[in-house]
């Protein structure tokens, strides 16, 4: 089947500046080219599939923004392309937004040395630090403690801290801006409402994954539970093409969450999920000498694909046919 043209309003070259989204252009174009190409309704569709996207945010998809992953921009620019050119087989856009405040357990504001200081970004505050000395929270430290110990005892990641980014009412927060004027542009020719799913607010808890906290529970507080009811809005879709960023974290720990919860429920829904591998890039791996293998993200980001390959996702590439 043939791709749609890319829209009037639409410039690959646009993709990494931040601007105001054009909105009345861009409902403006959707009327004429709905009428052009005669697309129908989402609702009318006989195969429902969703495009999943994963923390498209100004953070981590605009340079300069103070955890921008290279090669997000050139990412978002493929995931434009195909957004664009199958928005007539689309039927709904789903879209995670990381959601923070100022005191989070992974941001400088939540540690001090014994100086005083606060860490720097991408320090590692391990639970023995903690027990050490070597990092005191400046806030609810025993159950700061607890969720490093917790955290390790999961084995996927070590507290790091991040920096200042996704900041709840500033501009990183939103979702760039041309992918923004992509998802209004879907919503007004499919005649259907974008899906957005905040996470990530909880301060004593690290929400890499769109569906759960890293950690659930610290010293007997709830801090997170399983978002059933956005896994099972995915899983009502005959398939769900999943992009974003970064593949090494938030990516990766969505997928993680989405095999678990699919063999726990019906291991035949496995096939739904397609990966866009291009769409998609990891965090680089930290300057460590030696650099511990759970810090190598790009590599960790690769090994965790070609697992979820074997489990039965689908990793395909935003050139690729819908026609599966």
């Amino acid at each position: 089947m043939a791709l749609l043209p890319m829209p009037r309003f639409h410039d690959d070259a646009r993709v990494s500046q931040l601007y105001l989204e054009r909105a009345a252009e861009v409902a403006e174009e959707a009327r004429r080219y709905a009428a052009e190409h005669r697309i129908r309704p989402a609702r009318e569709d006989a195969v429902r599939i969703a495009a999943f996207g994963i923390d498209a945010q100004v953070a981590f998809c605009t340079p300069g923004a103070s955890l921008f992953v290279p090669g997000a921009v050139e990412d978002t620019q493929r995931t434009l392309r195909w957004l664009h050119g199958h928005l007539d087989r689309l039927t709904a856009l789903v879209f995670s937004l990381d959601t923070h405040r100022a005191f989070q357990i992974f941001h400088p504001a939540w540690w001090r040395d014994a100086r005083g200081l606060p860490p720097p970004a991408l320090t590692v505050i391990t639970a023995d630090a903690v027990r050490s000395g070597v990092w005191t929270a400046t806030r609810h430290p025993e159950e700061s403690l607890a969720y490093c110990e917790r955290l390790e005892a999961s084995g996927r990641y070590v507290l790091t801290i991040w920096p200042y980014h996704a900041l709840l009412g500033g501009q990183s927060h939103g979702l760039v801006p041309a992918m923004y004027e992509a998802s209004l542009f879907h919503a007004l020719v499919r005649d259907t409402p974008t899906h957005f799913e905040l996470k990530g607010e909880h301060p004593l808890t690290e929400n890499y994954s769109v569906l759960a906290p890293e950690v659930t529970e610290v010293r007997g507080q709830k801090v997170g539970e399983f978002n059933t009811r956005l896994f099972e809005h995915l899983m009502s879709f005959e398939r769900v093409y999943v992009f974003g960023q970064a593949k090494s974290h938030c990516v990766l720990s969505t997928l993680r969450d989405l095999q678990q919860h699919i063999e726990q429920t019906d291991p035949s829904k496995m096939g739904r999920i397609h990966i866009l591998e291009d769409a998609m890039s990891p965090v680089p791996a930290p300057p460590l000498e030696p650099l511990p293998p759970a810090l190598d993200f790009p590599r960790v980001a690769d090994a965790a694909v070609r697992d979820f390959a074997r489990a039965g996702m689908r990793v395909v590439r935003t050139t690729d046919s819908l026609d599966l």
